[in-house]
């Protein structure tokens, strides 16, 4: 008995606007990859000017703790210090906040505290950074200093910068980290009732990490975010490079120097000017680092459900 091959009737023939509009995705697809391609292009050619300077070393730009490009030193650690450091506080912020909200809003809201509260969420992710820059000035540290003591927090610090950060990413972390507990099957949650779980242990036990894979995928973008953020750390951190690890002090990070140099009166194709687009080749290599280890957290803990 021979067996027939049947074919489906929409496999049959593509038709010619279907064709067109698959064209037109893939050459939007292809073109966020020539402008991804092209500003890569840019940086390296452009920091090529600042690293073939014969005062500018690659063992002291990675190395070196001061930078001072006027005067030929230029060890980009202070300001890499400053960068981490505004990241990690902004992270040790919002993580655990934007988590809890997030299984606030799958878990336990209803479905019209759910209504009210994301659209709030949503006003924080929609205001312009520079206000939070100016807030960070003239509420957060204010804050702090009246906590902590106007002789331990300096007026610009990167404490208050930190924070701030931590709430202009708190409604990405939320937002995601509630689609990927969302995603999660009510099966799972229903087992882990029926074997005499409380609906928190069920929550934490069973949930989230049956979400790590979209929780982890969210928190490095969330730190990707945090690292490139320019106008809260321009306005409350500091203005000069400062290699401290104390976060009640002014650093400069490598965005606030890049918009500092940016706007000044630096000279075209100094070496003070190029060097903006070296940190900006650091800081591309970062994010893309991130990126490329969320993809691989991601395959790593990802987990399919029938």
């Amino acid at each position: 008995m021979t067996q027939r091959h049947i074919t489906h009737p929409f496999g049959k023939r593509r038709r010619l606007h279907e064709r067109i509009i698959e064209t037109i995705l893939f050459l939007f697809a292809l073109f966020s990859v020539v402008i991804t391609v092209g500003i890569a292009v840019i940086l390296i050619r452009e920091s090529f000017l600042f690293f073939s300077d014969p005062e500018v070393t690659l063992v002291e730009f990675f190395t070196g703790k001061t930078w001072q490009p006027m005067i030929g030193l230029f060890g980009f650690l202070p300001l890499l210090n400053a960068t981490i450091m505004t990241s990690v506080i902004a992270m040790l912020f919002a993580i655990p906040l934007g988590l809890f909200v997030a299984i606030y809003l799958a878990e336990y809201a209803s479905d019209k505290v759910r209504g009210r509260l994301k659209p709030i969420l949503e006003v924080l992710a929609g205001i312009p950074t520079i206000v939070y820059g100016y807030f960070a000035l003239t509420f957060m540290t204010p804050l702090l200093r009246s906590i902590f003591g106007q002789e331990t927090v300096e007026i610009y610090n990167t404490a208050s910068a930190g924070l701030v950060i931590g709430i202009l990413v708190l409604p990405m972390i939320a937002t995601m980290a509630e689609d990927a507990i969302s995603a999660v099957p009510q099966e799972l949650r229903l087992a882990g009732l029926a074997l005499g779980g409380t609906p928190l242990e069920t929550t934490f036990r069973v949930v989230l990490p049956a979400a790590l894979s979209g929780l982890s995928a969210t928190f490095l973008l969330a730190l990707s975010r945090a690292i490139g953020e320019t106008m809260i750390v321009a306005l409350a951190a500091g203005a000069g490079p400062n290699m401290t690890f104390n976060p009640f002090e002014a650093a400069e990070t490598i965005t606030g120097y890049i918009v500092r140099i940016s706007g000044g009166d630096v000279s075209y194709n100094s070496v003070d000017y190029n060097s903006i687009f070296a940190l900006g080749l650091v800081l591309f290599i970062i994010t893309f680092t991130l990126n490329l280890i969320s993809r691989k957290v991601s395959d790593i803990f990802y987990q399919e459900y029938e």
